[in-house]
């Protein structure tokens, strides 16, 4: 290896597990977004010259990289991912909301001006706000917190099923209540698992799963199969209307004209 290459490894590295969660949510999968990271890794360390192994922000360096490099790949639907505005949308609302960047820097990531970045993340939150109405089954075993994401939920349009607080009477209630959609927490009141109910869950129907969890470092591992979402807590409720949304227009004809 290089002195450019294990410069570029050192710097860049801790960066990656959340470039990898940035890269599912908008590809829909993990199949697809590690495939985004995988290629985009590759072509970097191919040719690392051009990197900057000390940048001012090198976690803003990386994910612009990232989508320097990237192609266009379908999504698990097999409909080709969306364009212009639709595909800045989606992205922007993902970096501002989930990954923390702000508004401007989302732009210089995407290489788009700040205007046209805050008209794409615009338009997203709109086609979010008219997606289809859906059924969300919870699984948290913290009532506040339980209480915060119905109402996030309901302001969305959306009806919470029911909310589950052990593995068991999760996989009771997707059974029972075939949701179109699950929020989940890892850590669950009886010392269950989140993540073992969802794999009951996901065993049984298809269906979308967000991880809501103050673990991330836990499911961004790369060492096993992986959640598509997940959002941080403490969180805010922009962040989980973002990847509610990204989750349910996933599963949508892709982005049609609003």
């Amino acid at each position: 290896m290089t002195v450019d290459q294990t410069s570029a490894r050192h710097t860049y590295a801790p960066h990656l597990p959340f470039l990898r969660r940035y890269a599912r949510a908008i590809s829909g999968s993990q199949k697809a977004g590690d495939a985004y990271v995988r290629a985009a890794l590759e072509a970097l360390l191919a040719d690392p010259g051009g990197l900057d192994t000390n940048p001012s922000n090198p976690r803003l360096e990386l994910f612009r990289l990232f989508h320097l490099f990237r192609s266009p790949v379908l999504q698990p639907s097999g409909i080709a991912e969306p364009e212009g505005a639709a595909l800045h949308g989606r992205e922007g609302l993902m970096l501002t909301a989930i990954e923390g960047f702000t508004s401007s820097e989302a732009a210089s990531i995407l290489n788009i001006s700040a205007t046209e970045m805050e008209a794409a993340i615009a338009d997203m939150k709109a086609r979010i706000a008219a997606a289809i109405r859906s059924r969300v089954l919870i699984i948290e075993d913290e009532p506040i917190i339980a209480m915060h994401l119905e109402q996030i939920v309901a302001d969305m349009g959306h009806e919470t099923v029911a909310n589950a607080i052990t593995r068991e009477e999760a996989v009771q209630e997707a059974g029972r209540t075939l949701p179109d959609l699950v929020l989940a927490d890892i850590q669950l009141a009886d010392g269950s698992s989140g993540v073992d109910a969802v794999g009951d869950i996901l065993a049984r129907q298809d269906v979308p799963v967000i991880f809501i969890t103050a673990y991330p470092e836990r499911l961004l591992t790369g060492e096993r199969p992986e959640p598509t979402y997940l959002v941080t807590k403490p969180f805010q409720a922009e962040a989980v209307v973002a990847t509610i949304g990204q989750a349910l227009l996933a599963r949508q004809p892709l982005f049609a004209p609003a």
